[in-house]
């Protein structure tokens, strides 16, 4: 619903809530009463062009963001969140405010260019995650090889990837369908290796739980199964287990499948390389050493091919990023909070020299050899 020609609640809502902020938080930093910022956001009445202002400088959006049609905001019940019990409201309804910023985002890039389309095969009826990792490994060819690259990987299968960029370390990824589309948001603050699992493991969402299962442990245990296997094919495993695995051991193993020492010591569990009892003294000495939260020789961070081609054909068009923020009506930070860790934008353009538009470029995807 639009209250006037200037003002849509609906949008006020999702800046408040992209930003983390109470309704009463709002109303201190604008200097008015809560119960105006409830009647701006139900559409009892618009606030004035001074408050519209001040909404916009704090909440750092332009003026005619908050002029625009409705944008569908995303709920929870939609995308992935792991461990929901341990995430705030407030750091939810930041991450799926990103999402619905990186929809718009996407829908101005797939009207510029051709993108690789969706190819990612329905494996709820597979028989569990392990014969779904397998399942889908056969279907691209991929044999036991380990990845190369997972966001290459991904996008060359038709998966928008982007940064969630949020300072919260609970918030590790999420992922879901929209329009037929798949969408994955890592959280690439965190490790390479942990990244690439949190990858693989909304991957396992997209594929397991397409029709929006419940969600729940048992949900999340099957996707970090099937993360688990896709990146450590259990007869790759087999054949480069250790006779007695030690963590030294497992930290130069784990540069053959890229994954952190934690997550390999579980697949050499699960697979039975270990009994009970040494994978426990192996956790407990992982946990020691620091690992768990700080992976030893940490691996390269994987980037975006598809949007370092974007960015770099609009930089030759001479599009900035600042023509793609106005277009959009949104701030340039969105655009660099969705590509943080990914890609570097580099649109140092003069702002307004190419009209966006012009350009259908085809972003070929990548091969499974490169991925």
């Amino acid at each position: 619903m639009t209250v006037g020609p200037l003002f849509n609640p609906s949008r006020l809502t999702l800046a408040r809530k992209r930003r983390g902020l109470t309704m009463t938080r709002l109303a201190e930093l604008i200097g008015v009463e809560p119960r105006s910022i409830s009647a701006y956001e139900n559409g009892e009445f618009a606030p004035e062009p001074e408050r519209r202002e001040q909404l916009a400088k704090v909440l750092r959006f332009p003026v005619s963001f908050f002029a625009g049609d409705d944008l569908e905001q995303l709920s929870p019940d939609i995308a992935s969140f792991r461990a929901m019990s341990k995430i705030s409201a407030s750091k939810r309804d930041m991450a799926l405010g990103a999402g619905t910023i990186a929809l718009l985002l996407n829908d101005w890039i797939e009207k510029q260019f051709e993108l690789p389309q969706p190819n990612l095969p329905d494996l709820s009826r597979e028989g569990g995650p392990e014969a779904a990792a397998a399942a889908i490994r056969q279907l691209w060819g991929l044999g036991e090889l380990p990845i190369k690259n997972m966001v290459h990987l991904l996008e060359s299968r038709g998966v928008r990837v982007f940064s969630l960029a949020i300072d919260a370390r609970e918030v590790d990824a999420f992922s879901m369908w929209h329009d037929r589309r798949p969408f994955i948001f890592l959280n690439t603050i965190k490790s390479a290796e942990h990244s690439r699992f949190d990858a693989a493991h909304e991957l396992g969402h997209l594929v397991l739980h397409r029709h929006g299962e419940p969600h729940g442990q048992e949900v999340e245990r099957d996707a970090h199964a099937f993360a688990a296997a896709f990146l450590m094919p259990r007869g790759s495993v087999l054949a480069h287990a250790p006779r007695f695995a030690t963590v030294d051991l497992l930290v130069k193993l784990k540069h053959f499948w890229m994954v952190s020492v934690s997550a390999l010591a579980y697949r050499l569990h699960a697979v039975g390389v270990l009994s009970e009892w040494h994978y426990r003294q192996l956790y407990i000495d992982i946990s020691k050493r620091g690992f768990r939260t700080r992976e030893p020789e940490e691996a390269s961070r994987e980037t975006s091919q598809v949007l370092a081609k974007v960015f770099a054909a609009l930089r030759d068009d001479s599009v900035a990023k600042k023509d793609i923020a106005e277009q959009l009506h949104i701030g340039s930070e969105e655009i660099e909070q969705l590509v943080f860790g990914l890609a570097l934008t580099g649109l140092t353009g003069t702002p307004g020299s190419a009209a966006a538009g012009k350009r259908r470029g085809q972003l070929r995807a990548v091969d499974s050899d490169s991925a």
